[in-house]
């Protein structure tokens, strides 16, 4: 017994100490599948996976403060890295996506406020930390060994707070306020995309790319514009005649569409770059926790498309998320047995 807890303990130790800082990608895919199941009807699976994120949630922060305490150097260091810092940006938009969870599906409006102050601080905190530590570096890495579609992850950060600042209820001397800043974080994610994704476009059309190059988090270029596409639907069907949302409600509905079509454009060059990747390349296939951020984007795309549906009352869009969202899901499910079986087969330490 004392040989279990042990070879445990050590284990439980060297997973903090290597832990991905984007491992909060799977509270973000288990959020926004369950959201996905809610609005389309599948309320007792929109549960299970709900309290199932809940738990990856505390577990992830449970084990992130462990490290923040015991290994800061190697916390600091990860934030300091081009490649591995823009991870951290995943539990800010964790935050997000978990209180509009719990907002929608039990309308938990005290946790959702909660979570939406958490969600801000992490915001202002992981943004300016990040950014002020990449740019005052002096030795810089080269832009493909730097750059990709984690980078992305602002955007979607942003995002989330835009969405759950809109849904929340507020108290009408509180409300005008809070949707100028909910649009104001919709234009500022827009924005970020924007940049960035020139960026990531050069990368991959103009620079040498390896198949061990192309990450999951490249899927992240086609997430970013689907929760910015449920920003701006959020926005418009918040838009009353008595709010300052009105006057760009005509902006708002070309500016979603374009980032919804976005979305769908990237797609199918995703699916091809991936069967590149593994089928031509032969790129074995195998558990990262970095597939989660292929996983987000698929439950994403649905809950973006069935919002935008109602925001431009588009009806044939409607039958999208009745399929895509089968697509979420068993993309949840494979990615997360995969995940348990690379857990219940890793080597116990012998220390």
């Amino acid at each position: 017994m004392n040989t279990f807890r042990k070879g445990l303990g050590h284990r439980l130790d060297d997973s903090t100490a290597q832990l991905f800082p984007g491992y909060f990608a799977l509270v973000m895919a288990t959020g926004a599948v369950a959201i996905d199941t809610y609005v389309l009807g599948m309320p007792s699976l929109a549960w299970l996976l709900a309290l199932l994120g809940t738990f990856a949630y505390a577990g992830l922060w449970l084990l992130t403060l462990m490290r923040a305490m015991r290994y800061p150097r190697r916390l600091v260091g990860d934030l300091n890295d081009h490649a591995r810092g823009p991870g951290f940006f995943t539990l800010v938009a964790a935050t997000g996506i978990l209180g509009t969870q719990w907002l929608l599906i039990a309308q938990a409006t005290l946790a959702a406020q909660l979570l939406w102050l958490l969600a801000v601080t992490l915001w202002l905190a992981v943004m300016y930390a990040f950014f002020i530590a990449v740019i005052v570096q002096q030795d810089k890495p080269a832009m493909e060994q730097s750059i990709n579609g984690a980078w992305l992850l602002t955007t979607v950060s942003t995002q989330s707070v835009a969405v759950l600042t809109a849904l929340l209820p507020w108290s009408e001397a509180r409300s005008e306020a809070a949707l100028l800043f909910a649009l104001c974080m919709f234009l500022l994610g827009c924005a970020l995309y924007l940049i960035i994704i020139t960026l990531i476009v050069y990368r991959l059309v103009f620079l040498r790319l390896s198949a061990a190059a192309l990450t999951p988090p490249y899927w992240i270029n086609m997430g970013a514009v689907a929760i910015t596409t449920l920003a701006g639907s959020t926005l418009i069907l918040r838009a009353g005649s008595d709010t300052l949302l009105t006057d760009f409600v005509p902006f708002l509905k070309g500016f979603t569409l374009l980032f919804w079509a976005l979305a769908s454009w990237w797609i199918p060059l995703l699916v091809g770059l991936s069967l590149w990747r593994h089928l031509v390349r032969r790129y074995p296939l195998r558990y990262d926790a970095q597939l989660w951020g292929m996983v987000f984007p698929l439950g994403m795309y649905t809950t973006g498309t069935l919002s935008l549906s109602q925001a431009l009352d588009i009806g044939f869009l409607r039958a999208i998320p009745q399929v895509t969202v089968w697509f979420a899901l068993t993309a949840w499910l494979i990615v997360g047995l995969a995940m348990l079986n690379h857990w219940r087969h890793l080597p116990p330490d012998s220390a």
